[in-house]
């Protein structure tokens, strides 16, 4: 019964992933868009921002979030460390790059607190300070995105126990021989948990180099990133260009492959280095970057942000200099409440999907077996890695095929397939570091399984359960290409309102739903923090 509720689970989950995978892949293989490609005089220098700032963006990203779990891991603060992570982890890259824009711009709130004092500005200077043509903008928003991701990431790896007591006695091992405890966490303790943190960099690399939702509201725009090329010839109504464009997905696959392969073959140079103890030079640099001063960096931007976004909300008539707006007015969140099944469509996909990959997930790592998971993990993953504009082609040829095009059932799938690889990747390592004796202990007591799994495991990683749920809701809110496609323009969310707004000049209204597409997924997280609160029992005393 076991091997067959196992093989079940995999067909509901394996068939649409790879028949996903193999219409997305089928797509690239037509040479005449390959030709139309190679002769398109954009597509070279759109592959080369996508380069540029996805690899800049995940190196420095990896960078801060080592340099950060360092100070935490040598000073026992980690706790401390990952108080606001929450927070920054439910922002959604949308409306953290719509409000990081707000700040940014010429006319944004910077320029207006240095004007006219110390500028001497009248008027917003033609400056390209969003959609820069270096990328420079789309490197600080996604760096600033995913420190936090893989500060998460990292975290739930420490938080395991056998892993922790381990790696602290090997710290403290270390010391013991001379390292100082800064350079015996990099010589000792990194190279392990690096090791652990491949799949969680690969999804932040292959999204750094194929996002497009990011990219639209602050990248360059003349050429813009090859994501937002292909976007954009896949929403042409001529099938040739349409082809061009799932062409053009294909090299997002293969720079994610080969940046992949570039990146494991790096952190093999690095981690033989650090063993020949050729490796204090980068542990120095990165524990400069990684004092407090760092994180309360990050976490004044993120509060400036979503500052920036609250007030522009409300902001009325705001002329430039002005730093605070003339006028303040609610005629923007009338307009959201006015089209409230925006938001009921997006509150119901995001929670049904996180309850379904929440659900799957964890009868997946509760029933199959270690080596069949092991084996299966990059199938499991492959929404992660593939670009999304090419992922987002396979399952609208999917949704074609079943027939479920323009329905809520088509889209509730699509979403489901993007979720349940967050999910299962933010719910492993607690749930596989579970303490086995636990069970033997249930079972010497004369309890059955389903009581063990309802009365004790699942209490004790409620914490992890609610966390992962909200993870699953806040990527779900997040999902802006499968809602657009599969949805066949029927349904709209908060982060397609939000995307859609940002190209135009409604800065009140824009505010407004990418204030909400941030406000859905904190409200989640707060609601996991407290079903996974410490629960305290009173002790009397007879």
């Amino acid at each position: 019964m076991r091997r067959l509720a196992v093989a079940a689970l995999l067909l509901m989950a394996a068939l649409p992933l790879l028949a996903t995978a193999a219409l997305a892949l089928g797509a690239v293989f037509d040479a005449s868009a390959w030709r139309a490609l190679w002769q398109d005089p954009q597509w070279l220098r759109a592959l080369a921002h996508s380069l540029w700032t996805g690899l800049a963006s995940t190196a420095l990203a990896w960078w801060g979030a080592a340099a950060l779990l360092a100070q935490g891991f040598v000073r026992q603060s980690l706790d401390r460390l990952l108080r606001g992570l929450p927070v920054m982890l439910a922002t959604p890259h949308a409306a953290f790059a719509i409000g990081l824009a707000f700040l940014i711009a010429p006319s944004g709130w910077l320029l207006r607190a240095a004007s006219p004092w110390l500028t001497g500005f009248e008027f917003p200077p033609p400056w390209p300070t969003t959609q820069d043509p270096w990328g420079l903008g789309l490197i600080a928003a996604l760096t600033a995105k995913e420190i936090p991701f893989l500060l998460w990431t990292a975290a739930t790896q420490l938080q395991r126990d056998d892993l922790r007591q381990r790696w602290r006695a090997e710290h403290a091992l270390a010391q013991t021989l001379g390292y100082g405890p800064q350079r015996a966490h990099w010589r000792v303790v990194w190279p392990q948990l690096a090791s652990r943190l491949f799949w969680p960099l690969l999804a932040v690399l292959a999204y750094g180099l194929t996002v497009v939702d990011m990219a639209l509201v602050i990248g360059p725009a003349s050429p813009p990133t090859l994501a937002v090329l292909a976007w954009q010839w896949l929403q042409d109504a001529d099938l040739a260009t349409n082809a061009q464009g799932a062409a053009a997905g294909g090299v997002l696959a293969l720079a994610v492959l080969v940046s992949a392969l570039g990146w494991r073959a790096l952190q093999a140079v690095a981690a033989h280095r650090a063993r020949q103890g050729n490796g204090e030079r980068g542990a120095v640099t990165a524990v400069v970057l990684g004092t407090p001063a760092a994180l309360w960096l990050l976490a004044a931007l993120y509060a400036a942000n979503l500052l920036a976004l609250a007030v522009g909300s409300i902001a009325g008539v705001w002329p430039f200099p002005t730093i605070w707006p003339e006028a303040l007015t609610g005629q923007a969140w009338h307009s959201v409440w006015a089209s409230r099944s925006t938001l009921s469509t997006t509150l119901v996909l995001a929670l049904a999907s996180a309850a379904l990959a929440l659900a799957w997930c964890v009868a997946w790592l509760e029933l199959a077996p270690r080596h069949w998971d092991v084996a299966l993990r990059p199938l499991l993953y492959l929404p992660l890695v593939l670009p999304a504009v090419l992922w987002v082609v396979g399952l609208y040829s999917l949704a074609l095929w079943l027939r479920l095009e323009g329905r809520w059932s088509g889209l509730l799938l699509a979403h489901t397939a993007m979720v349940l690889p967050y999910v299962l990747l933010s719910l492993s390592p607690a749930y596989l570091g579970f303490d086995p004796r636990y069970a033997a202990l249930a079972a010497s007591l004369g309890h059955g399984r389903w009581r063990f799994l309802f009365r004790v495991k699942w209490l004790l990683l409620r914490r992890a359960l609610a966390a992962s749920a909200a993870v699953g809701f806040a990527v779900s809110v997040a999902q802006y290409l499968p809602t657009l496609y599969v949805g066949a323009g029927r349904f709209s969310s908060v982060t397609t309102e939000a995307v859609t707004l940002a190209a135009g000049a409604q800065r009140s209204l824009t505010s407004a739903y990418a204030g909400l597409q941030f406000l859905l997924p904190v409200l989640a997280f707060a609601f996991a923090a407290w079903v996974g609160r410490p629960r305290r029992f009173k002790v009397t005393t007879p």
